[in-house]
């Protein structure tokens, strides 16, 4: 087997210092003695020349112990072991290494776990047959480790004995790494506990409180945006909201779905981008671009798209299925990142977590997560999530700008948006419905019951409209519980000062802990 040539003098691997005392092992080594141009893990890892285990930055150093030989085959076998399996790095790593030193490992160990996952992987990643026979007995190794990855059940692959149990395709596989954050997050049956919250809750106050995440959820997704469209506009993306999950992702919906978000279409491009895209600013003398994101070419829509379509069909399969969460957040957040539309792409990408989550009965019937507004109340985290994305892959993207004011992209990047690790904005989607679940739902609906407690008490001394109660309610939250001096001149000049003074105390004792706990 080949000898893996590292670059001599080793200083910056992947973009970082390498640790001083020490040489880059498995996929930081392979990216160095290869020069991959590929956003590099979120963790390097190094070996030490001390006995001791420690951390620098974004290396993991281990012991002299753990040093694998310096062959190709021993450096992916290491990253399979120590670092998972990340597709970006094998899929161009495959491409420059010669079949044979895939050959000949399998050859020398023709049982071994590492050497069939990794023939199973150049072959599904190049769509090239080895010259390699069927593998012989041997027990059934999973493509992705459990304990490293999070996967569905997968189908046995006879070929080399291993259980596919990637959970997309070839043309759009995201991975979400196992994390303790995310184990947190997960180990509780988030479902059930929000079905529980609803059981406990009479049908009537539910519908209520069901109808405000709703409304509030609509509202957040145009103003993270920065748009505050009219209130007809808002309750549509809410109907649209509502139905996600309804009936299966195809292209056919993300395009109509396009048209309910923009509503006046006269200065918009509808339908699959026809040019470049990108999210930035613009320079201030020339108008040129400045950007923070470039999007998919729009030459690899049509695959990165359809990907996307049969990876939300793959890991929403019965058996085995991915958790929800996760599923949501690679559609969702690969959505936005391929960036297909020339508008409306941030607002469907967050429709497409409530379709995630609403396809596989995650929701309680009737009911919408208001994630949207909690990434509003997050936005930094949220913006910080997609720059994770985002800027590895700017400094890979070869781009020129065309006598539209527009960008070009000059090199080949639909590997940028059909393989990346989703860890990072799992980690964020998975806080965010926990928070939903945990405080957002029951919040609301110990509001609409103290809100049903106070309008009992007020009316046993003064009878006021529906609508009236409502707009005096209103008015008091806007004013930390109080009557402005307006509102008692105008509107509620009829009430008396003894009378406003209860309607105070009351709106304090029953509301004022709500106040407190959803003041900015």
């Amino acid at each position: 087997m080949a000898a893996l040539i590292l670059p001599d003098p080793l200083g910056l691997v992947c973009g970082e210092i390498l640790p001083a005392g020490s040489r880059p092992a498995g996929y930081a080594a392979l990216i160095a003695a290869f020069d991959l141009r590929v956003p590099p893990p979120d963790e390097l890892i190094a070996i030490g020349d001390r006995h001791t285990y420690r951390r620098e930055g974004r290396w993991r150093i281990l012991t002299p112990r753990y040093r694998p030989q310096d062959t190709i085959a021993a450096h992916i076998e290491f990253a399979l072991r120590h670092q998972g399996v990340d597709l970006a790095v094998l899929n161009l790593l495959f491409q420059n290494l010669p079949p044979a030193e895939i050959e000949d490992w399998v050859r020398s160990e023709p049982t071994g776990q590492y050497a069939r996952r990794t023939w199973f992987l150049y072959e599904w990643l190049l769509g090239r047959r080895l010259e390699l026979p069927d593998a012989g007995r041997a027990p059934y190794a999973a493509v992705l480790d459990p304990e490293q990855h999070y996967a569905i059940a997968g189908e046995t692959v006879t070929r080399q004995r291993v259980r596919n149990n990637l959970p997309g395709t070839l043309g759009f596989c995201p991975l979400v790494r196992r994390t303790a954050t995310l184990d947190a997050l997960l180990g509780d049956d988030l479902a059930l506990n929000a079905r529980t919250v609803v059981r406990r809750t009479a049908p009537d106050l539910m519908a209520r409180a069901a109808a405000f995440l709703l409304l509030q959820d609509s509202k957040a997704s145009y103003v993270i945006e920065g748009e505050r469209p009219p209130q007809d506009r808002i309750q549509r993306w809410g109907q649209a909201i509502g139905e996600a999950g309804q009936t299966p992702l195809t292209q056919e919906l993300l395009l109509r779905l396009q048209r309910v978000v923009i509503g006046d279409a006269r200065f918009t491009h509808m339908g699959w981008r026809d040019g470049g895209g990108f999210i930035g600013a613009r320079d201030r003398d020339t108008n040129a671009p400045l950007p923070d994101h470039i999007s998919a070419r729009a030459d690899d829509l049509e695959s990165l798209i359809a990907g996307l379509i049969a990876y939300a069909d793959r890991s929403e399969g019965s058996g085995g299925a991915l958790n929800p969460v996760l599923s949501a957040a690679a559609v969702a957040f690969g959505f936005v990142f391929i960036h297909p539309f020339e508008d409306g792409n941030g607002r469907i990408h967050r429709w497409l977590v409530h379709h995630v989550l609403g396809r596989s009965g995650f929701n309680p019937p009737g009911v919408v997560f208001p994630v949207s507004a909690v990434f509003l109340e997050r936005l930094e985290n949220y913006k910080a999530v997609l720059e994770h994305f985002s800027r590895p892959r700017l400094g890979l993207t070869q781009w020129e700008t065309t006598p539209q004011l527009n960008v070009r992209v000059l090199n080949e990047t639909r590997d940028l948006f059909r393989f990346f690790d989703g860890t990072r904005q799992a980690e964020f989607l998975a806080s965010c419905v926990v928070e939903t679940i945990r405080t957002s739902l029951p919040r609301e609906i110990d509001y609409l019951r103290r809100y049903d407690q106070a309008k009992a008490r007020i009316g046993a001394f003064v009878e006021l409209p529906d609508a009236t109660f409502d707009l005096m309610m209103g008015f008091l939250r806007q004013n930390a519980g109080r009557f402005s001096k307006r509102a008692r001149e105008h509107e509620f000049e009829p009430l008396t000062d003894d009378e406003a003074g209860s309607i105070e105390a009351i709106y304090q004792d029953l509301l004022g802990d709500h106040l407190r706990k959803t003041a900015p």
